[in-house]
């Protein structure tokens, strides 16, 4: 397939995916908890009901692709190309009635992000990009992403989607950052992360991501010009501890806080 006919798919399974998550939010819909007694983890039949959407349409256009989504079994994960799906991601905003939320697709190529986009489907937004560029497409019309400059923290707008979520050796570090910096917001979601690529904030600091939680998100950002590592500076983002910037002087020096 050439690259617009990929680009168009990527928009189909945005497409079918909201068309699936849409009936259910703001309704009266059930809520599992998948934590087992631990932190609240919700899931919903919109969870669900998207990611087999966007499984089907994977199967029958690219049957030699592998998936790994939040919702079902791994399938092809040896594959040179990976999906990686997370249907909502901000199921706990969803559930409430707010639109702090998005669908995630990415690809991966041996492990790579190579393409990535976040799709919201009640607002009508959808942010993608390929680690060269990034665009955003919605109500607004259609444009180019870009970072913007941030000279150091005292600067910096910086987003998470809560401390309490960390654990309270990250949360400690983490709020030596935020003590430094000129706003911090909370309850982001996927939202943080495009609103660094559109230019709208300077710093999201996270952990406990799984990779469908970053991996589509990567190639936004980069392509946006900005740069996404782990808290020691590196690329290997498995250990789910990130921080994404739009600047490389505030990247680097959220890093050297963080390393205490």
């Amino acid at each position: 397939m050439s690259a617009v006919d990929f680009e168009n798919f990527v928009h189909e399974l945005a497409t079918v995916s909201g068309q699936a998550i849409l009936p259910f939010f703001r309704t009266a819909l059930g809520v599992e908890d998948k934590s087992r007694g631990a932190v609240f983890d919700p899931v919903t039949a919109a969870d669900r009901a998207a990611e087999q959407a966007m499984r089907a349409l994977i199967r029958g256009t690219f049957p030699s692709h592998g998936v790994r989504g939040e919702e079902f079994p791994d399938d092809g994960v040896d594959a040179d190309y990976v999906w990686v799906l997370d249907p909502i991601d901000g199921t706990k905003s969803f559930i409430c009635g707010l639109p702090a939320w998005g669908t995630l697709i990415g690809l991966c190529r041996q492990g790579q992000p190579v393409y990535g986009m976040m799709h919201q489907p009640f607002i009508r937004e959808r942010f993608y990009g390929d680690g060269v560029q990034a665009r955003y497409r919605g109500p607004a019309g259609e444009r180019r992403l870009a970072v913007r400059p941030c000279a150091g923290l005292e600067e910096a707008t910086l987003l998470t989607t809560s401390p309490l979520l960390m654990s309270e050796e990250n949360r400690a570090r983490y709020t030596e950052v935020e003590k430094r910096v000129r706003l911090p917001r909370y309850g982001g979601d996927c939202y943080a992360y495009c609103m660094l690529a559109a230019g709208h904030a300077d710093l999201v600091i996270e952990t406990n991501l799984n990779d469908f939680d970053i991996m589509p998100l990567v190639p936004i950002i980069s392509g946006a010009g900005g740069i996404v590592t782990n808290w020691e500076g590196g690329a290997d983002l498995s250990g789910g501890r990130v921080v994404a910037a739009g600047d490389r002087r505030a990247h680097e020096a959220a890093l050297k806080v963080l390393a205490g």
